[in-house]
């Protein structure tokens, strides 16, 4: 089982106080290139309520933020479609880190260091509570999904892959 313990204050738990976010913390044993598979294995939860916080770009190399459920994948097509762009793709794990402020595998989407657009799986707001990384490698922290649209000025989209 995961121990308790309070995680020292990150810029996206500052962001949550800041907006008055009711959430919980959750520290678990990270793992190099584990992703939510292992996250969800450690807190005891659907991997499909972990959520994902992916940087991607655009055709001019704009960067975007795309939340998803952690058992899913992003169609960057249908995603482009949907934003009105060209073409999105993953950015390179070192400029994803510029971008967000935040070290890969602890990308949280508040409190980023550049303003972006957030494109969420239009399906997460569906769910009751999701567990979202809260700004460092094996810290989420659990909120209500509709917070997302409040906070972040989410905008909703369907792209995910079905495995």
């Amino acid at each position: 089982m995961a121990k308790k313990q309070h995680v020292s204050e990150t810029p996206a738990t500052a962001f949550l106080k800041q907006h008055k976010v009711t959430y919980t913390e959750h520290s678990y044993q990270y793992e190099e290139h584990g992703g939510t598979e292992v996250s969800a294995r450690e807190l005891r939860v659907d991997e499909h309520a972990v959520v994902k916080t992916l940087v991607m770009q655009d055709q001019d190399a704009k960067p975007l933020l795309v939340l998803m459920h952690g058992d899913r994948k992003v169609s960057t097509k249908n995603l482009a479609r949907q934003a009105g762009l060209k073409s999105i793709e993953p950015c390179k794990p070192e400029v994803a880190s510029r971008h967000s402020g935040y070290q890969v595998g602890g990308t949280s989407p508040f409190g980023v260091r550049k303003a972006m657009p957030v494109y969420a799986e239009k399906s997460i707001f569906g769910l009751e509570k999701i567990y979202i990384n809260g700004g460092r490698r094996g810290f989420l922290v659990g909120i209500a999904p509709g917070e997302l649209l409040r906070t972040l000025d989410a905008t909703e989209v369907e792209c995910a892959l079905q495995d």
